[in-house]
């Protein structure tokens, strides 16, 4: 049975991973608040990329719908046109990964630093 995360209002499923197909377009546009026709043309200009069955029905992640929501925001709230929605979620996904690799990078760095071995004595001194 799956646990229900209930701090955030979606009611999304805890233990599924954000990218997995789980909505088709007519639940996806209920969620997000906009026609079905609106989410088929942010598809076609690129702004959305839902996964297809074998039959080609769309079906929608919870991380497409929260690239929807975020879209939806910077077009109501901030006057973004959709090629500047665009350029900033791609941004998003860019900072995202490269601070991925950077926490990744970090933690080699740190994994490397614990099995070193101290410096040999050099003697000297007086």
């Amino acid at each position: 049975m799956a646990q229900y995360d209930e701090t955030d209002g979606r009611n999304a499923p805890l233990d599924v991973d954000d990218d997995e197909p789980m909505y088709v377009i007519s639940i996806a546009a209920r969620l997000v608040g906009m026609h079905q026709q609106t989410l088929r043309y942010y598809e076609k200009v690129g702004l959305i990329r839902p996964k297809r069955t074998e039959g080609n029905i769309r079906m929608y992640s919870n991380a497409d719908i929260q690239r929807i929501k975020t879209a939806q925001r910077l077009i109501d709230e901030l006057g973004v046109n959709l090629a500047g929605v665009d350029i900033i979620l791609r941004m998003n996904e860019q900072i995202r990964r490269l601070q991925a690799e950077l926490e990744a990078t970090r933690a080699e760095l740190n994994r490397l630093r614990a099995t070193r071995l101290p410096a040999p004595y050099q003697g000297g001194g007086v």
